[in-house]
């Protein structure tokens, strides 16, 4: 297990290492960090001037390196639009989005797993094809007019619900949370719905066809002839050999959450990380646009190692190792 975490710690710096090397190069080709800073007011010399104090005539690598010793000591960049280091504006909206993805998260685990273990069991029941028929439609709606349905009947019809906006905060060393506040639920629900629109069923016709697969297997036949209880072969034998794939598919879409917000976070003007990624790409904001690239590749490897470990844990006899 040492050896295999040590592994995969190296293959992630790897990865971060393409990644910062891929952000650092758009950042390189788009736009232009002196025009940003100082208009068009400034004379053409004292632009040059300028961008010889910064180094952003020296050589690619030379500016590579440079930026890759920022990147070590928590330095980002600094953001032109709010003329602050890009690190400090991205974690001030992380906290809206790792809770919108929390709560889509929690959504997903408490509807996709009983349904869809019920869908496997009784694959003919009218109530499986009707899991499996809305899956199909969950499938096909975009998320954005999941969230603007979800508004039109929830909070313009009913009223029951707001529809945009985070609502009553409270700050816990510096984090600003709305999960402490019934203002905050209310307003999470919604956006929560829409973004659990996108896996929830993936993950039901996931778990279904997993789960079916194992309940067709030898050893759930013998454990079904030994007398065992249905209840504890489903879970015990069946679910639990289930979970293998829902893992690694799961780990993947967390991360991928967290990346793709921008569309719920757009509709319900919701201020986390996706919100601030638009804004970014409309003010041209290159800085802040690496900065992000770097945050949300630095979270798709964490969730990544942490499947990988996962996998031991679930099933021991997975050679997490390589070793035969």
């Amino acid at each position: 297990m040492f050896a295999f975490i040590i592994r995969r710690i190296t293959q992630a710096a790897f990865v971060m290492l393409v990644i910062s090397f891929l952000g650092f190069s758009i950042r390189q080709q788009i736009g232009d960090p002196v025009r940003d800073l100082v208009g068009v007011s400034v004379s053409a010399a004292e632009r040059e001037a300028l961008r010889d104090q910064l180094g952003l005539n020296d050589p690619f690598f030379v500016q590579y390196v440079r930026f890759l010793k920022g990147v070590l000591q928590g330095d980002l960049g600094h953001s032109f639009f709010f003329k602050k280091p890009a690190l400090d504006v991205i974690l001030a909206k992380m906290p809206a989005t790792l809770e919108l993805v929390f709560c889509a998260g929690l959504i997903i685990v408490v509807f996709s797993i009983p349904l869809g273990m019920y869908a496997a069991i009784r694959p003919k029941s009218f109530f499986s094809r009707l899991i499996m028929g809305g899956s199909i439609v969950g499938v096909s709606i975009p998320v954005f007019l999941t969230a603007i349905l979800l508004i039109y009947v929830f909070a313009v019809l009913l009223g029951w619900l707001p529809s945009y906006g985070r609502g009553d905060l409270v700050s816990i060393g510096g984090w600003q949370t709305g999960m402490l506040t019934v203002d905050g639920w209310l307003h999470l629900i919604l956006p929560s719905i829409a973004l659990s629109s996108i896996m929830l069923p993936l993950f039901i016709r996931l778990i279904r066809s997993e789960m079916m697969e194992v309940l067709e297997s030898e050893y759930v036949k013998f454990a079904h002839a030994k007398g065992l209880s249905p209840f504890r072969v489903w879970f015990v034998h069946g679910f639990r050999n289930t979970l293998l794939p829902v893992i690694t598919v799961g780990g993947v879409q967390i991360g991928t959450m967290i990346a793709f917000t921008i569309l719920t976070e757009t509709v319900f003007q919701w201020h986390g990380m996706g919100f601030m990624f638009l804004e970014a790409v409309q003010r041209a904001d290159t800085s802040l646009l690496v900065a992000y690239l770097m945050v949300v590749g630095f979270l798709f490897v964490v969730v990544n190692t942490l499947v990988d470990i996962l996998y031991g844990i679930v099933n021991p006899k997975v050679r997490i190792s390589g070793r035969k």
